[in-house]
């Protein structure tokens, strides 16, 4: 396993080498910004990252409370030695 990721690693550095011509990036306003490619795909890949975190966070609260309702309920249902899930001593039914 530690080879495939030494040849990811090393895959993904030439990339970075080959890539360190300057490029500009045009913002609104006729600003624009000269970074190296490999940084703008960072900045780009990070931002999507972050992104993506939030747009899922309400869905994850949401399922951790109810996964946390939900343990409380099971844990809040107790029985005891008189649950109607034992046999009954005597059968009611019968008059016996």
């Amino acid at each position: 396993m530690w080879l495939l990721n030494a040849a990811i690693f090393f895959v993904l550095f030439a990339f970075a080498l080959n890539n360190q011509d300057s490029v500009t990036l045009n913002l609104f306003f006729g600003a624009s910004w000269q970074a190296p490619l490999v940084l703008v795909i960072l900045v780009a890949l990070v931002l999507g990252v972050f992104l993506g975190v939030l747009v899922m966070l309400p869905l994850w609260l949401r399922a951790k409370r109810s996964r946390r309702r939900a343990a409380s309920a099971t844990a809040s249902t107790s029985f005891d030695a008189d649950s109607t899930l034992l046999p009954d001593p005597v059968d009611r039914r019968h008059g016996l």
